[in-house]
């Protein structure tokens, strides 16, 4: 294979975006996984999101030094608008959703982050860098597993079917849930 200066910069240039996506994606799971599981007690959806903020918190703890060593940025940029992503959906879409939308939202949230580190890792093979591909590997494995879980755990709302119609935010913390209108 050969390479030139455009192919390089070009190269650089996606592994940044990447990053800086990576540390957006990151900050999202992390504050918003928790958020979500804060409003859903102690039930098994919540103790699943509990594990990705966790899983989360871990990496993004790890993430500048990582990003450092690969010629990466550390994106501060990522993380504040990951931050303020999950503070828009806590403060204003999630007052208009339901618990289970909300829940499901937090989920496709989750498969985004899957989406950035399998291309996160192509792109690490590609440039032949074994430790950010090792790094992407080790982060999926655990990650996909996790995420999994919350696939599962969507049983819970089918099962409680008026918590699932709650409002994922109330305005007034005893909010009733919401009564759809037949079609």
């Amino acid at each position: 294979m050969t390479t030139n200066a455009s192919g390089d910069q070009s190269a650089q240039a996606f592994l940044n975006s990447l990053s800086r996506e990576l540390f957006q994606t990151e900050t999202s799971a992390s504050r918003h996984c928790r958020r979500e599981a804060d409003r859903l007690g102690d039930t098994g959806p919540a103790l699943a999101l509990r594990a990705v903020a966790e899983h989360a918190d871990a990496v993004l703890a790890e993430l500048p030094t990582l990003a450092q060593r690969n010629g990466m940025p550390v994106s501060k940029g990522g993380r504040m608008t990951g931050a303020l992503f999950s503070q828009l959906r806590d403060k204003m879409f999630d007052m208009l959703i339901d618990s289970d939308r909300s829940y499901r939202g937090t989920l496709l949230g989750c498969y985004h982050g899957l989406g950035v580190v399998r291309m996160l890792q192509q792109l690490a093979n590609q440039l032949g860098n074994v430790e950010l591909n090792d790094w992407c590997a080790a982060w999926l494995s655990t990650r996909t597993v996790l995420v999994q879980r919350l696939e599962e755990e969507m049983a819970w709302f089918a099962k409680n079917p008026a918590e699932a119609l709650k409002l994922a935010r109330p305005l007034v913390p005893s909010a009733r849930p919401r009564q759809h209108a037949a079609s």
